[in-house]
């Protein structure tokens, strides 16, 4: 098959896309990943890059081109622009940076914005191929749960452009059951909903950590590491998890460590330092080839959300790499992430944005004798490889591809 995959947020960006798109080509399909310029999470432009002009790579066997795109700052304006400027660009270039290659359907990956897929199912409409949308985060509830919209007439508006959207793509993936009751509500197409969770982060086999790494696990080594990665924003509920250490603050042999960054990065290092936190240990992000030292160091791994609709739907993508890596989890969120943690039986759960719930969960899993740990790590790891594992999951995106061109040819 011949495949274009349209994503704002690509390789050298951390997202799961990435794994998809290599995981594709070994399989012997032709990719063509149309997105933007390198520049998430901390807003800068990666080294090499800029806003202006279309660049084509290659990367993994797959033809990456790359169009205009305005970096996300700091600012919320910087960010608006970002998201507003994907779209135009993919309205105004992609067209010409694609004439002449010809594709089967489009793949629309799509974390927020849902906007991002605008240009690309006019795309798949002028060239009369099929389109998979495979949605990331619910819209409008990922704006009203964080509390960036609350006027009825905005939602009301974003309601239609998210309905357009759903309309016009020929299948809907969503990446956590729980989606499909807040998509079906904005769909008249609900049969086209088919479940497509995220696979664990791929790690380049046989890769080095950096020194860097090695250094940071050594010290992880030392005590009971708790180990929270990747993205540091509003999302992820720190402040819960710095109000959780500072009630662990005398338990010496804990420690909680956050490695990533993100919008909230310099509030928690302001934090840790107001609250005196010795406990906690900040760290910038690390490559994605430096994870498997790290989780390795570490007596657990924690992932939170915010307590509301949208984190209570939401599988967290980092979840399947934890139980990938057969540590026990902590997941301090409530709904589907939470669910699949206590089915897998690799850890525990506690309430959303309940510091005391976490603190207890911690110190629960801290008091396990290490058999108990090891148990809950290989449980998780079963349940990654039944549930979540790469491969798998790649043969059956294309098992969902295949079915739907048979379909289109026989109308």
């Amino acid at each position: 098959m011949k495949i274009l995959i349209w994503s704002q947020y690509f390789w050298p960006e951390t997202f799961r896309i990435n794994d998809i798109a290599a995981c594709l080509t070994t399989l012997g399909h032709e990719v063509t990943v149309l997105t933007g310029k390198p520049n998430y999470p901390e807003g800068d432009y990666y080294p090499g890059y800029g806003l202006m002009g279309v660049r084509r790579e290659k990367w993994r066997d797959a033809e990456v081109v790359r169009i205009p795109l305005v970096r996300r700052g700091r600012s919320q304006l910087g960010l608006a622009l970002n998201y507003l400027s994907f779209v135009v660009s993919g309205y105004l270039f992609a067209p010409r940076a694609l004439r002449g290659q010809t594709f089967d359907l489009v793949f629309i990956y799509a974390p927020s914005p849902i906007f991002q897929a605008l240009p690309a199912l006019f795309l798949s409409r002028v060239r009369k191929i099929p389109s998979v949308l495979w949605i990331q985060d619910i819209w409008p509830e990922v704006l009203m749960g964080r509390g960036a919209l609350r006027n009825r007439f905005i939602v009301g508006a974003v309601e239609r452009v998210v309905r357009f959207i759903y309309d016009r793509s020929s299948v809907l993936l969503v990446q956590s059951e729980a989606f499909r009751r807040s998509v079906s509500r904005l769909t008249r197409h609900p049969e086209r909903i088919q479940y497509m969770p995220n696979p664990a982060e791929g790690f380049a086999a046989g890769a080095h950590p950096t020194p860097r790494a090695v250094e940071l696990a050594a010290r992880m080594r030392r005590a009971f590491a708790v180990t929270f990665t990747g993205n540091l924003g509003k999302a992820q509920a720190l402040d819960t998890v710095l109000t959780a250490a500072a009630i662990l603050s005398n338990e010496p042999l804990i420690e909680l460590y956050l490695v990533g960054s993100g919008s909230l990065s310099a509030w928690v290092e302001a934090e840790i330092e107001k609250r005196g936190l010795k406990n906690v240990i900040l760290s910038d992000r690390l490559p994605a080839t430096d994870m498997p030292e790290i989780m390795a160091a570490s007596g657990a791994l924690l992932v939170s959300l915010a307590a509301d609709a949208v984190g209570e739907a939401t599988i967290p993508s980092k979840l399947q790499s934890y139980l990938a890596a057969g540590k026990p989890i902590i997941a301090c969120m409530d709904g589907e992430g939470a669910r699949i943690v206590l089915e897998a039986e690799a850890g525990l759960a506690c309430k959303a944005e309940d510091p005391a719930d976490l603190a207890d969960a911690i110190v629960k899993l801290y008091s396990l004798d290490e058999e108990g740990r090891r148990r809950l790590g290989e449980n998780g790891k079963r349940y990654f490889l039944a549930n979540f594992d790469l491969s798998f999951l790649s043969q059956r995106l294309i098992s969902m591809f295949e079915a739907l061109l048979t379909t289109e040819k026989e109308r």
